[in-house]
C-alpha cells in the first residue's frame, strides 16, 4: 500500500482538482480503510469538470513529452495518452488470451478520436506482436485481409468477430488462422463463446475504461476476471461510496496507481462484485464477476427525480431497516412507487415512519413492502424501474 500513499500524496501536490477535493481528508492514505474515506469522482461528472478547466478538469497537469495523445470520446470527454510502453496495461490480458511474441494481431477497435484502437495496439506491440490496424466496419475487407495476411489473434467486440466469421463463411474465405481472441466492450454470453470454441477460436474477455485502462481480465482458470495489479478496485454501495463485502453487487470504483496520472476513487458507473477465494488456475489476485449492469439508477417518478443517494439517506434515518430499494411500476397509466425494505420489525408503526421518511427525503408518496433479512435480490439495485419502455 506504499504505492497508494505515494499516488494520493502526488495527486494532492500536483493536481488542483484533487488538492481541493481532498482538502478536508486525512493527510495520510495508506490502506483501503483510509482510501474509502476519500470522496468519489464520478465518471458521469468528468465532462462538466473538464469544461470548467480544459482539457482534463484540473485532475492532471500534463504536457509533452509525457503527454503523447489527447483522445476524444463521446460527451465529449478528453482522455490523455501518455508516452511509454503499454501505459494502459492491456498486454497482460492479451497474453492471458493466448497471444505471444511474433504473432500477428488483427485489431478492430476504432482509431478515430477514441483511444481503444491505440490501447490494444500499444499492448500488442509491447508483447512483441505485429498489428493490423483494421478498425471497425468494412466487413468484406476485414475478411479478405485476414484470409490473405493470416493473423493468429483478434482484438475487438465479440459480436464483430462473429460478423467477420459469418461473412467469411458466406464468401468461402479461409479464416482458420485465427486461433485466439481478446474481446471487450459488450456482453459476452456463454452461447457466443461456445460458437467460437466450435470453430477453434479460444476467446477470453477483459474489462477496462478509457480513463483507467485495464481493470480485469480472464485467465484460463474459469470463473471471474483477475483484477489488474496496477490499481486498487473497490465495490461500493451505489449512492454512498461505502465498500461492500465480497459477493455483494455494487458499483466498481477504481484508483489508478500511477503518480504521473493520478485517478483516485473514480466511480465507473458499472456494477460488479468481488468473488471470494482464489482462481482454480492458481493465481492469487482478487477476481471480479464481470460486468453486471449500470449503477446509475436515477429515474423520474411523477415528475420528480429519485437518486440512489436518497435511498441511502432513508435507510440511515430508519435504524430498523437493514436494506432497501425503491421499486417504480406503472399501473393504470400512473407511476406507482414502493419501498421494499428488509427488517425484523415489520409492523404498522415502522410502515408509517418509512412512508413519512420517503416523502420527506424524496418528496414522493410510496407504498411499503417489508421483507425478511436477506430476501432482497443481491443485484446492486437500489432503484428498480420496472416500467415498460415506451
Amino acid at each position: 500500500m506504499r504505492q497508494l500513499a505515494a499516488t494520493v500524496r502526488q495527486a494532492r501536490s500536483a493536481s488542483p482538482y484533487y488538492r481541493e477535493l481532498f482538502a478536508a481528508a486525512s493527510p495520510i492514505v495508506g490502506d483501503r480503510r483510509a482510501l474509502a474515506q476519500l470522496p468519489l469522482t464520478r465518471k458521469s461528472e468528468l465532462g462538466a469538470l473538464q469544461q470548467r478547466s480544459l482539457p482534463f478538469g484540473g485532475m492532471a497537469q500534463l504536457a509533452p513529452p509525457l503527454l503523447s495523445h489527447i483522445f476524444v470520446s463521446p460527451g465529449p470527454l478528453y482522455e490523455p495518452g501518455l508516452a511509454g510502453v503499454d501505459r494502459w496495461r492491456f498486454a497482460r490480458a492479451l497474453f492471458a488470451a493466448g497471444m505471444r511474441p511474433g504473432m500477428l494481431v488483427h485489431n478492430t477497435f476504432a482509431y478515430h478520436f477514441t483511444p481503444a484502437g491505440r490501447m490494444f495496439e500499444a499492448a500488442a506491440c509491447a508483447l512483441g506482436c505485429a498489428v493490423i490496424p483494421a478498425g471497425p466496419g468494412q466487413v468484406e475487407q476485414q475478411v479478405r485481409t485476414i484470409a490473405e495476411l493470416r493473423p493468429q489473434g483478434y482484438v475487438g467486440t465479440p459480436s464483430f468477430l462473429k460478423l467477420i466469421l459469418d461473412k467469411g463463411d458466406e464468401l468461402g474465405a479461409d479464416l482458420d488462422s485465427l486461433r485466439c481472441a481478446l474481446v471487450t466492450g459488450e456482453a459476452f454470453p456463454a452461447s457466443l463463446r461456445a460458437i467460437f470454441a466450435a470453430r477453434g477460436v479460444a476467446v477470453q474477455q477483459c474489462y477496462g475504461t478509457a480513463e483507467a485502462g485495464l481493470i480485469a481480465y480472464e485467465s484460463s482458470g474459469g470463473e471471474g476476471l483477475m483484477l489488474d495489479e496496477g490499481m486498487v478496485v473497490e465495490i461500493v454501495r451505489p449512492g454512498t461510496g461505502d465498500p461492500l463485502p465480497d459477493g455483494e453487487v455494487g458499483e466498481v470504483v477504481v484508483t489508478l496507481l500511477d503518480p504521473t496520472y493520478p485517478l483516485i476513487r473514480l466511480a465507473t458507473g458499472d456494477l460488479s462484485a468481488l468473488l471470494a477465494g482464489t482462481s482454480p488456475c492458481g493465481r492469487t489476485a482478487p477476481r471480479l464477476r464481470g460486468w453486471l449492469g449500470r449503477a446509475d439508477q436515477s429515474t423520474k417518478v411523477r415528475g420528480m427525480f429519485v437518486h440512489p443517494a436518497q435511498v441511502a439517506t432513508i435507510v440511515a434515518r430508519t435504524p430498523e431497516i437493514l436494506r432497501a430499494r425503491l421499486v417504480v411500476e406503472r399501473c393504470d397509466d400512473q407511476d406507482v412507487l414502493t419501498i421494499e425494505a428488509e427488517t425484523e420489525v415489520a409492523d404498522a408503526t415502522l410502515s408509517d415512519v418509512l412512508t413519512a421518511t420517503v416523502r420527506e427525503v424524496a418528496g414522493l408518496r410510496a407504498a411499503v413492502r417489508f421483507a425478511p433479512p436477506g430476501a432482497l435480490p443481491n443485484d446492486g439495485k437500489v432503484i428498480d424501474d420496472r416500467r415498460p419502455l415506451p
